[in-house]
């Protein structure tokens, strides 16, 4: 695998050569280019003024920030350029922190990081298996494709995983949506139900389990399409019904729950003991209905 860049992972004085490989790839997913319908031939951007509707040429085009209706700051390629840090290539460590102590949310994208060469193998092995046995992970800052970032890195498998973090300002604070929900509590029963019905739901996260559905139907479309056959139709999936939450809760309950075994006194006819008043005639009438009992359990 091509590595995404390569620079140096330092800490204090301890400096480590290390490369970047990308975790994450779209590369295998469907991709569709705009062709022409009548000569399905590829088509092509052209940029046209907005105004005049005339085709710019690319040695005309640059970049501009918008500050009103039609009205742009004009920012050249150069002076972006000058905007860019410096970089030295270099992951800085700047503090060790327990595991799991940053939200979530805050994460941008995941890297692997593995040693550059062999020669930097044992220094990678020692930063590893330190941070792996102090349970902490390092934030880091360096320059990436052009951005300052901060990085978190941990240690993962054989070696560290380097995830970017969006900054502050990127995360919308959760009291903007959350402010206007009312605060309730549930009922015990309600409560109880729901941690029941989350006990018989409970499992592990297995990634290959979960299917790309869209993309698989994007696949049977494409499929279809060069053999010549018709396009397959997908089922709609059916409106759920608005019910009590209660009633929801109780239904779900007994949907998840563990089947219970019948009891054996249904078998003996003791619902039959209600309707017969003689207790002696119990045993003739079980035996009696147990061919109809098999009917009605095979139908």
């Amino acid at each position: 695998m091509r590595a995404t860049w390569k620079g140096y992972l330092k800490v204090g004085e301890v400096v480590c050569p290390v490369a970047l490989y990308t975790a994450i790839s779209t590369s295998d997913r469907i991709a569709f280019n705009t062709v022409n319908r009548e000569t399905g031939h590829a088509v092509r951007r052209i940029f046209v003024d907005q105004d005049t509707g005339d085709p710019v040429p690319k040695e005309d085009q640059t970049k501009g920030y918008e500050v009103g209706p039609d009205e742009y700051v004009v920012v050249d390629p150069e002076e972006i350029a000058a905007a860019v840090p410096d970089n030295d290539k270099t992951l800085r460590v700047e503090a060790f922190i327990p595991c799991h102590s940053i939200d979530d949310v805050y994460f941008d994208r995941p890297y692997y990081l593995a040693a550059a060469d062999k020669a930097s193998m044992e220094t990678f092995d020692l930063l590893r298996e330190g941070m792996k046995k102090a349970g902490v992970a390092a934030i880091a800052h360096a320059v990436l494709f052009r951005r300052a970032r901060s990085v978190l890195v941990r240690a993962y498998d054989d070696g560290l995983i380097a995830t970017t973090l969006n900054f502050d300002y990127e995360v919308r604070a959760a009291r903007d949506v959350f402010a206007d929900i009312p605060k309730a509590r549930a009922k015990p029963e309600m409560l109880e139900l729901a941690e029941h019905i989350i006990g018989t739901k409970s499992g592990s996260f297995k990634p290959e389990d979960f299917e790309d559905r869209y993309e698989a139907a994007l696949g049977e479309v494409v499929k279809a399409k060069l053999e010549g056959r018709e396009l397959p139709r997908i089922q709609q999936p059916r409106t759920a019904e608005v019910i009590d939450l209660m009633e929801a809760l109780r239904q779900s309950a007994g949907a998840t729950g563990p089947k219970k075994a019948p009891r054996p006194a249904r078998k003996t006819g003791v619902k039959a003991k209600k309707d017969t008043p003689a207790k002696p005639r119990a045993k003739p009438a079980a035996k009696g209905s147990a061919p109809s009992a098999r009917r009605r359990k095979a139908g």
